[in-house]
Formats: structure tokens, C-alpha cells, sequence
């Protein structure tokens, strides 16, 4: 339980449907940042309100040392690498559905619930009946062995008003409350503000136009990422979009061109890649997400050339191009509704 709306929501529908249920705050990060305090104190209370109101049990467990480590010290090491990593995803590979379903199981847990817009059906992954808020491209690295441990109340709720329309009939206090911003953990601070905060100012260098023109300077290559517009003072003419950038170098690249070829995409390489189930077959057609919310696009997947059967890394051929296709970022596969797994952008 989160302290927000959909994980009450979550816990309501179940001790509604007859379960025995245990509400728990997973306390995974607590440290303030200059000018932005960290919200887990007002969620932790609104997680155990909510566990009041229910008349469920109510715990906390506390993963900051993990979280440290395996979320929040693997996204900077990949911005540190010129890529643009997605901590949510990560977040729910080691901590919620790993840490967290062992944990709970070591307490006595028969299965685990969360407020993740998505369904679950033999072990395999489902959109959710809301398509605009679901959350499995966040989901696709959680093993088929923990999705069979795992239920997803809200995953059938046609859309999030009727979510808190339901919150408001039932009277829980975090009906009202608006969703979560910025960083999974840190609240309202951007990610300039942790980066800038955890590193430290960065090394100035050149912004280089499409022309290979010097056209302005940034304040750290590490802050930018492909098909970025604001925030890179370049002033005058045409806007300027990110196109790509070299950590050795400490160059960004940009271009006025919204059709360069460096910004629109149709095929691409994904690594570190995780199935749900069985490794599927590459003669069809399926369809690719490479950011949450964003348009499903059908693809082909196919090996590189002289690739074995175990290859770490797959090519991904799409119908139609995509802008912003961003290393470190990840593209999720699906069939139909159902997610087969997916990879991380090279």
C-alpha cells in the first residue's frame, strides 16, 4: 500500500471479495533533497488510514538499503553512461516483485496484491481494461513465477474515475488525492535535481547542430536524451531537438530536422532481455511500446545475423518509424493484449 488511491482501492476490493488481507508500506526511500521533502512520511500515514478504515493489518517493511542498491545505484550508473534508464521497471523486478513477494511469503503470505493497472492469468501478463492508464510496459520483467503469486484488483476497473468513484462510496481518505510526479521515489524533485544532487555539478561542453556546427553549450551531457527540446539554450531560429550525444567527447548533438533520421527510428536493438514465458516464434507479426503511453506500433523480431538461439540481443523491425527511440529506455512486446517480455534499447 502506496498511500495513494489505486493501492487502497486494491486493498478494499479484496477484503470486499472475502481474503484475508495485510496492508504493507514498503519504506524504500526517506532522505529529503535541498528544497523538496521526500512525501513517504504523508504516504506511510495514508497507507495506514486506509489499513484503519479496511480493519486490515498493517505493516511496514523497510528496503532502503536494497532500493539504494539496486534501483537507485543502477540508474545512475547508466545516465553516467550516456543512457536514459527507467527505475520504475527496475523498482519492480528486484524490489516489489522479488524483495517484496519473498518478504511476504517469509510472513505467512499466500499471494501478494498491488494497485498496478494490469491483469494477470496463468502466470502471463495482461493489459489492464483501462488501455490508457495500464502499467505492464513497468511489468515486463517480472517472472512468470512471481506473476502467479500475484493479484491486480484494479486491473478489470474500465478507468481510473471509476476507481475513485468507488474509493469515494467506500469514504477512504485517499480518494481525493492527486497521483504521484516525478521520480518513483523521490516525489516532485526531476531528475535533473537527484542527478545534480548525487553527482554533483557536471562538465560543460559543446552542443553540436546537425551541420557539426558549434551552436550553443550545455550544463551536462548526462542530463539530455534523444528528442529532448527544452532546456537546451540555444536561442534563435528553428527549435532544436536532441538527436544523440557522446559521453567520451561530453558533445550533444542536435538538430531543426524533425525528420532526422537519428530522431525517427524503424528498426532498432534491444539487450537484457527477459520473457515471460517461452522464448516466442519470429515469423509474425507482434506489437512493440518503447515508452509508457505511447502508441502500440506492429514489428518484426528478428536475430542478427549469424546469431544463435541464446543470443543476448535481438533486432526489432517496425512498420511504421518511431521518434525518440532512447538507450536505456525499454521496448515491451506483446501479442494482442498479452506481454511476452521485452529488452533494453542499445
Amino acid at each position: 500500500m502506496s498511500g495513494g488511491v489505486d493501492s487502497s482501492v486494491a486493498a478494499a476490493t479484496l477484503v470486499e471479495q472475502g481474503y484475508d488481507v495485510t496492508g504493507v508500506y514498503m519504506k524504500n526511500w526517506a532522505q529529503d533533497l535541498p528544497g523538496f521533502e521526500c512525501p513517504w512520511k504523508t504516504d506511510y500515514q495514508d497507507a495506514k488510514r486506509i489499513a484503519v478504515q479496511l480493519g486490515i493489518d498493517f505493516q511496514v517493511y523497510d528496503f532502503q538499503k536494497q532500493y539504494r542498491k539496486q534501483v537507485v545505484d543502477y540508474m545512475i550508473k547508466e545516465f553516467r553512461a550516456g543512457r536514459t534508464p527507467n527505475p520504475d521497471i527496475m523498482c519492480n523486478q528486484e524490489i516489489k516483485f522479488k524483495l517484496f513477494l519473498d518478504t511476504a511469503f517469509a510472513d505467512g503470505a499466500d499471494m501478494i496484491a498491488t494497485g498496478h493497472y494490469a491483469r494477470t492469468k496463468g502466470g502471463q501478463l495482461y493489459m489492464a481494461a483501462d488501455t490508457n492508464k495500464d502499467q505492464t510496459y513497468f511489468l515486463y520483467r517480472v517472472s512468470n513465477e512471481a506473476l502467479r503469486k500475484t493479484l491486480f484488483p484494479i486491473g478489470e476497473f474500465k478507468n481510473k474515475a471509476s476507481v475513485r468513484a468507488k474509493a469515494k462510496r467506500l469514504g477512504l481518505v485517499t480518494a481525493n488525492k492527486k497521483d504521484s510526479q516525478g521520480i518513483c521515489f523521490v516525489g516532485k524533485v526531476g531528475i535533473r535535481q537527484f542527478l545534480e544532487h548525487e553527482l554533483g555539478a557536471q562538465p560543460t561542453g559543446n552542443i553540436i547542430d546537425q551541420k557539426g556546427e558549434k551552436v550553443g553549450r550545455h550544463s551536462g551531457a548526462i542530463y539530455y536524451t534523444i528528442g529532448q527540446r527544452h532546456g537546451l539554450s540555444v536561442g534563435g531560429g528553428l527549435p532544436y531537438y536532441v538527436i544523440g550525444k557522446d559521453m567520451a567527447k561530453n558533445e550533444v548533438y542536435v538538430s531543426t530536422d524533425l525528420d532526422n533520421g537519428n530522431l525517427w527510428r524503424g528498426s532498432f536493438d534491444i539487450t537484457d532481455i527477459r520473457w515471460i514465458g517461452e522464448f516466442p516464434p519470429l515469423a509474425k507479426t507482434y506489437l512493440i511500446r518503447t515508452r509508457h503511453r505511447t502508441p502500440l506500433v506492429e514489428a518484426v523480431i528478428t536475430r542478427p545475423k549469424n546469431a544463435t538461439h541464446s543470443v543476448s540481443t535481438l533486432h526489432i523491425v517496425l512498420k511504421d518509424k518511431i521518434r525518440a527511440i532512447t538507450p536505456g529506455q525499454s521496448a515491451v512486446i506483446y501479442d494482442g493484449s498479452k506481454v511476452l517480455g521485452g529488452g533494453v534499447v542499445i
